[in-house]
C-alpha cells in the first residue's frame, strides 16, 4: 500500500509539473514572433518588403527603399588634421529581419553584413484629439560599425556607433490604416560619433505596423501631405482647362443667343417722311 501510495503521489507530483510548465509556456508559444524577408516579390531592385508575424500571422509590414548617409572622420593627407567622409548605405534586399508586435507598441529590427548595420524602427498607437485613434514612428535607431571597410574606407579610430533620433513622431497615420508615401521622407539621427548627424532616406514606402486584418496585405492606404499635393499639383492644370472650357462655351451660347433675339426684331425706320409712305 505504501509503495502505490508514493506512486500515485509521484504521478500526481509529475502531472503538477507539466500544468505548471504548461501554464508558464504558454504565453511563449502563444506569443511565438518571427521576421520574415519578402523582398523577391519586388520588382523594384532597392525597394525590401519586410514583415513581422506572430503565431502565423502578419501583424507588422513595411515596404519602402531606403538609404543611410553616415559621415566619418579620415585622417587628412598631412598625418594631423581630420577630414569628414560621407558613406552611403543602401538598405539590401537580403537584409535579417526581427521583431516584437503588440497591441499599442511594435518595432522592426532590420540587420545585415553580420550585423555590421542593423536599422530599429519602433512605433506607436496614442490618441489624439476628440478621441482620434493614430499610429505613429516614435524611434529611429541605427546601429553600425566603421570598422566594416565596404563602406567606411579609411576610417579614423574606427568602432561602433550608434544613431538615434529624438522625440519623433512622424508618418502619423489613422489607426486600422497603412502609410503611404512615394515621395522620400527624411530623418535625422544623432550619432554617437562625436554628436554627427546620420541622415535616413526613406521613399516609395507603405507602412503598416497595427491592425493588419489580412495575412501579407496592406489595409486601406493612407497618403501622404506631399503625395496629397503633388497630385493637386497634377490635377490642377486639368481643373484650369476644364473651367477654362466651360467659359467659353458659356460666352459663345450667350453671344448666339443674342445674336437671335437681335435679329427677330423689327427695324423702325429713323425717316420721319418714311412713316408717309406705309
Amino acid at each position: 500500500m505504501e509503495l502505490l501510495s508514493g506512486v500515485r503521489t509521484s504521478e500526481s507530483a509529475r502531472v503538477l509539473l507539466l500544468w505548471v510548465l504548461g501554464l508558464l509556456f504558454r504565453p511563449m508559444v502563444l506569443a511565438e514572433q518571427e521576421g520574415e524577408n519578402l523582398s523577391g516579390l519586388s520588382t523594384n531592385p532597392d525597394k525590401g518588403i519586410f514583415a513581422v508575424r506572430e503565431n502565423g500571422t502578419t501583424c507588422l509590414m513595411v515596404e519602402f527603399a531606403v538609404r543611410l548617409t553616415v559621415p566619418f572622420d579620415v585622417l587628412a593627407l598631412n598625418g594631423i588634421d581630420l577630414i569628414t567622409e560621407q558613406a552611403y548605405l543602401p538598405l539590401p534586399r537580403g537584409a535579417e529581419i526581427e521583431g516584437k508586435c503588440a497591441s499599442t507598441e511594435s518595432e522592426i529590427h532590420i540587420s545585415w553584413k553580420n550585423n555590421a548595420y542593423t536599422l530599429h524602427i519602433y512605433f506607436s498607437k496614442e490618441f489624439r484629439d476628440k478621441g482620434v485613434e493614430v499610429w505613429k514612428v516614435s524611434k529611429v535607431q541605427f546601429f553600425y560599425d566603421t570598422a566594416e571597410t565596404t563602406h567606411f574606407i579609411n576610417a579614423y579610430n574606427p568602432g561602433k556607433h550608434t544613431a538615434s533620433t529624438h522625440r519623433l513622431s512622424a508618418l502619423v497615420t489613422p489607426a486600422g490604416q497603412s502609410y503611404v508615401c512615394a515621395a522620400q521622407q527624411t530623418l535625422t539621427l544623432i550619432s554617437t560619433d562625436h554628436q554627427k548627424g546620420v541622415t535616413l532616406s526613406m521613399y516609395d514606402i507603405q507602412i503598416q505596423p497595427f491592425d493588419i486584418t489580412s495575412d501579407f496585405i496592406f489595409s486601406e492606404p493612407y497618403k501622404c501631405i506631399t503625395d496629397q499635393r503633388e497630385r493637386l499639383e497634377e490635377a490642377l492644370p486639368l481643373v484650369l482647362g476644364f473651367i477654362l472650357g466651360l467659359i467659353i462655351v458659356i460666352t459663345l451660347t450667350v453671344y448666339h443667343f443674342h445674336l437671335k433675339l437681335t435679329a427677330q426684331q423689327p427695324q423702325l425706320p429713323r425717316d420721319r417722311s418714311m412713316y408717309k409712305n406705309m
